[in-house]
């Protein structure tokens, strides 16, 4: 057995983020945890979850820090709050059928915990990552997402700490604003003006190109972070050279002459 899980509950420094595994003593998972236990790195020592002092909880859990830790401060974060809301979830996923409790003796849990440098609320640290370690535990067991969720969420989701949507032509008609201007404040004063929608494309001209260069992607990108970009450059030479130049502006796709080589 080898499973995985995820989960992100909370907000503020005290935000807590799981990734885990479980697997078998005998499997990869077993082998990771005894390397774990055996082969410590400064500043992500791993450690044991505990409900309290001397009472580990089956399946036995082993805790890796993600962030360096730096000072006593956030040895206490992972050594309390942390250590005890990892192995309480454990347990209680036991205690609720979650892991069966017949495999208990038999699984090993590996969770990577994240604690922000800011975090000072012990409740919020303790709340937070029992909450996300009970949530990765069951969509490890459950095999969540299936590859269907992921096929159907890639284009319809973002990541909340990214702060902007990657958008992708997946859902026409759309409606496609080609700046062919070269004026950069009218440029602002439009793309300022246009309501948020998945559905507007923004074409930046070829004599805007000309003007300002690639660059103006990046200026685009700055009022209108998660807008589909568009390069007019009317490619017809070197190809694969000016589109990734292109990309390397961000800009998310290039108008290309039929004629332009590979």
């Amino acid at each position: 057995m080898f499973l995985v899980g995820e989960a992100l509950i909370g907000k503020g420094p005290e935000v807590a983020h799981i990734d885990l595994i479980i697997g078998d003593k005998e499997g990869p998972v077993g082998v990771a945890f005894a390397s774990g236990m055996a082969q410590l790195s400064a500043g992500h020592t791993p450690l044991l979850g505990v409900i309290r002092p001397n009472l580990p909880p089956k399946p036995s859990t082993l805790i890796v820090p993600k962030v360096t830790v730096k000072n006593m401060d956030q040895v206490a974060q992972i050594f309390g709050p942390a250590q005890m809301a990892v192995a309480k979830a454990v347990a209680d996923s036991v205690a609720e059928g979650v892991i069966p409790r017949d495999q208990a003796e038999e699984l090993l849990i590996i969770v990577s915990v994240y604690i922000d440098p800011q975090a000072k609320d012990y409740d919020a640290i303790y709340r937070y990552n029992y909450g996300a370690t009970k949530l990765a535990v069951q969509r490890a067991m459950a095999g969540f997402p299936d590859v269907d969720k992921v096929l159907y969420e890639k284009e319809r989701s973002t990541h909340p700490i990214m702060g902007f949507k990657v958008t992708r032509l997946w859902d026409p008609p759309y409606l496609q604003v080609a700046f062919d201007l070269v004026d950069a404040a009218e440029v602002r004063r439009v793309l300022s003006a246009l309501p948020e929608s998945d559905h507007i494309l923004i074409e930046v001209g070829t004599p805007l190109v000309k003007m300002l260069g690639m660059s103006v992607v990046k200026e685009i990108r700055a009022i209108r972070p998660g807008a589909f970009v568009i390069l007019d450059l009317k490619t017809l030479d070197t190809g694969n050279l000016e589109v990734r130049l292109a990309a390397d502006s961000t800009a998310d796709a290039v108008v290309i002459s039929g004629l332009a080589p590979k």
